[in-house]
């Protein structure tokens, strides 16, 4: 899957409109429950005594795209880092026993990224409480895009 990025501009969007008070209300408030929702979800990490990265990484490896395999620069793209910097992050996770390294069965040269038991037993906890609290805000949420959406 291709990174987000900001769409080239395009003649239609040249022409500017001017954000309303209600628009500057709605960002801000989307914004907001953003940083709620992060901070909660860096306090359950180490509260399930994981680094809100780690917690990440194994999400991003378990939730890949039809559960298919992982690389580490398919885990640095999706974690918007540096290979270099995903690959001290693997061998951390490796050396707490989360992740496991395995050579592609297809290519050799190719390694995969596998969680653990455990990392998969941290990750079930984890998953549960965040889906919790995204039930908990989600009708903030749908106000705020509904708002948008009209």
């Amino acid at each position: 899957m291709a990174a987000l990025k900001r769409p080239a501009k395009s003649p239609a969007r040249n022409r500017k409109r001017v954000p309303s008070q209600a628009d500057y209300e709605a960002l801000s408030q989307f914004r907001y429950l953003i940083r709620c929702f992060l901070e909660f979800s860096q306090d359950a990490a180490k509260a399930e005594g994981l680094t809100p990265r780690q917690h990440q990484a194994l999400l991003a490896i378990k939730g890949y795209s039809g559960g298919g395999p992982v690389t580490i620069g398919d885990l640095a793209e999706r974690l918007r880092l540096r290979h270099h910097t995903t690959v001290e992050l693997v061998d951390r996770l490796s050396e707490a026993g989360l992740v496991e390294r395995v050579l592609d069965p297809a290519d050799q040269r190719r390694v995969l990224l596998k969680l653990t038991g455990l990392a998969a037993d941290h990750l079930a906890e984890l998953s549960t409480v965040h889906l919790d609290e995204l039930s908990r805000i989600e009708p903030l949420l749908k106000q705020v895009l509904s708002r948008r959406s009209g």
